[in-house]
């Protein structure tokens, strides 16, 4: 599973890097945590508000900071 944090680097962006982790590591889910902050890329996938997050190329969230909690929800499908 990979966990991709959309953004272009601002503090949003860091701290919904920082949640996802903390969801992974709670969730025991085996997945790698990728960031993309190439804003060509971040729009390809549909995205017009970051930071975002998407689960193995889909796109879950986007335009919202979600809690480790949320994130973990998602995780497990």
């Amino acid at each position: 599973m990979t966990v991709q944090i959309l953004g272009t680097g601002c503090a949003k962006c860091q701290k919904l890097y920082n949640a996802a982790a903390q969801a992974v590591a709670a969730s025991g889910v085996t997945a790698e945590i990728e960031k993309i902050e190439d804003l060509q890329q971040i729009v390809a996938m549909g995205v017009m508000l970051t930071p975002a997050l998407a689960i193995d190329g889909q796109v879950k969230s986007s335009g919202k900071l979600l809690t480790p909690a949320e994130i973990g929800d998602l995780l497990r499908g």
